[in-house]
């Protein structure tokens, strides 16, 4: 294939995040009344709670559970649950990708807690859930690896009457897949992600078991005003109402209310999986029949329906030898990139070589389809590179 593809995707981007925004989003769509207002006067503490009970409304996230919004993105809303919650009980550490590796240098290195386990796989595998102390001990672990695409697929390996809590990062699994919120305790997600908002705000859904632990238990280390969660040994219920620890985008704040308001209006949570499966189906069927390319994911049953990590599989681009896979990946980026066609598709910078296609719900199936075309016009340009530089 030498000539170009007659379609292009209407909409190239295809980043992991921050993703691609909604379909007809517009600066103009977005209310401004409260920029330029402090986040305590009343219109600003009112978009928080409504951003809030949006986020509850969509994701289906019971009355009793605790929502809030917190500084520095998903990575601060597990960072104040790790620091908050560990070191009552033993833990369990999952990580098959490199932000559970993160959680994992957070608890051994930095809490250097006692009593911990790290539970691992390889890229692209799941690790043996069975070996999992879901009962007894406190789990940490990712619901969707986003660097690997590799996912739970389902929360039945978790104990229902547990004695510890289960702590899970959902930022790319939420709004795409159901979350069992009966077995979860801290969920934590980021608005960039499948909603395609902004950066910088982490979500925080605390059960009430959650909230019993902060009250009843008090760490042996000091924590940062930004991680402080009670005041007197009792909830500071104000975060989980609108009232932030620090000062939040007003900006980000209304394209967030902006996305679960879009998200309402195509069906709510069922609607927005139903997309993710169709998009990641287009890539899928794609890669089911081209030699060439191989999902990272090793079992289909635990295969990502968001972050699609694909790995070049082409026989002889592999007997070459890992830099020379390494330069064809890098090279299909850098020429659809060129082209306009799909911008930040590079498999993130700790996983294997390779190509990673976000397929959320803010990305139109119309433009993956019109995708692949070109993934494999660039694959043949790249391995004709490879040729004659040898």
């Amino acid at each position: 294939m030498t000539d170009l593809p007659a379609a292009r995707p209407r909409a190239p981007f295809f980043s992991s995040g921050p993703c691609a925004k909604r379909p007809g989003w517009s600066l103009d769509n977005l209310k401004t009344d409260s920029l330029g207002r402090s986040h305590r006067a009343k219109i600003g503490k009112s978009r928080l709670k409504l951003a809030i009970d949006l986020t509850r409304e969509v994701l289906g996230v019971p009355a009793d559970y605790r929502i809030g919004i917190v500084p520095a993105s998903d990575t601060g809303a597990v960072e104040m649950a790790l620091w908050s919650m560990l070191g009552a009980r033993g833990v369990d550490m999952l990580a098959w990708e490199s932000f559970g590796e993160g959680w994992v240098t957070d608890v051994v290195k930095q809490l250097k807690l006692d009593d911990s386990r790290v539970i691992t796989a390889p890229y692209g595998e799941l690790p043996d859930l069975s070996q999992v102390d879901t009962k007894t001990r406190d789990v940490v672990f990712t619901w969707n690896g986003t660097t690997s695409g590799v996912r739970v697929p389902n929360a039945d390996w978790i104990a229902a009457d547990r004695e510890g809590l289960t702590i899970c990062d959902a930022t790319s699994a939420a709004f795409a897949q159901k979350l069992d919120f009966a077995k979860l305790d801290v969920v934590t997600f980021s608005w960039q992600k499948v909603l395609g908002g902004e950066a910088a705000h982490g979500m925080l859904i605390l059960s009430p078991r959650a909230v019993e632990r902060l009250e009843t238990y008090k760490p042996a280390w000091p924590l940062p005003k930004i991680f402080r969660m009670t005041k007197g040994g009792k909830l500071i219920e104000g975060i989980f109402e609108g009232e932030t620890i620090n000062t939040p985008s007003m900006l980000a704040v209304e394209d967030y209310i902006d996305a679960l308001e879009w998200a309402k209006s195509i069906g709510g949570l069922n609607a927005l999986v139903a997309k993710a499966d169709a998009n990641a189906k287009v890539v899928l069927d794609w890669v089911a029949k081209t030699p060439w390319i191989a999902n990272l994911a090793k079992d289909p049953a635990t295969a990502s329906n968001t972050s699609v990590c694909l790995v070049v599989a082409d026989a002889d681009v592999v007997a070459k030898g890992p830099e020379a896979v390494a330069q064809v990946a890098k090279g299909i980026t850098a020429a659809l990139d060129k082209e306009g066609v799909a911008y930040d598709i590079g498999a993130y910078r700790d996983a294997p070589p390779g190509l990673r296609i976000w397929c959320g719900a803010t990305v139109e199936q119309s433009d993956l389809e019109a995708l692949t075309p070109w993934l494999d016009w660039a694959f043949e340009q790249e391995k004709a590179k490879l040729a004659k530089a040898a």
